[in-house]
């Protein structure tokens, strides 16, 4: 059983985009690919026909997976969640205890992170290690190189 994914209504339609890009764009330039290669003849030897093959399994392969993620999302409503604690769709403002630098971080599902622009999953181990806590705790977090305390300084939603 999949688990249960909170997205904002932006995310969630991103997400149905994109599997239907997949399904009404991609498919159907597999299934063109794989009939061009079957016409070249002898489908034992041909190994353009057996690339398109192993394309189009890892294309419905992707449709699968994102839709048994969209059967599970659920869209969250950022108004009715408590600002006194790290949750998802959170907008965190953290200090690293080590170098006094601050980050703002926005807590999303895995699918919609992207560190460029400050989202971060909470499924990341920074993200895990924020959720549940109040302004003025510090969490303290085990990343590839060793432990980070990081001071929550505001939570907010936008």
């Amino acid at each position: 059983m999949s688990k249960v994914s909170y997205y904002t209504p932006e995310g969630l339609k991103k997400l149905r985009d994109e599997l239907n890009h997949l399904k009404d764009v991609e498919r159907p330039k597999a299934s063109q690919a794989i009939a061009e290669a079957r016409d070249k003849g002898d489908l034992s030897e041909n190994a353009e026909y057996d690339a398109a093959k192993e394309a189009q399994g890892l294309l419905e392969m992707q449709i699968s997976k994102m839709e048994a993620i969209l059967a599970n999302a659920r869209i969250i409503n950022e108004s009715d969640l408590d600002t006194s604690k790290v949750l998802i769709h959170s907008t965190v403002e953290v200090k690293n205890q080590v170098n006094n630098q601050t980050v703002k971080y926005k807590l999303v599902a895995q699918s919609e992170a992207d560190l460029a622009s400050g989202k971060i999953s909470v499924e990341s181990p920074i993200g895990k290690g924020l959720l549940g806590k109040s302004v003025g705790e510090v969490a303290e977090i085990t990343v590839p190189n060793g432990t980070i305390g990081l001071e929550v300084l505001t939570i907010s939603r936008d």
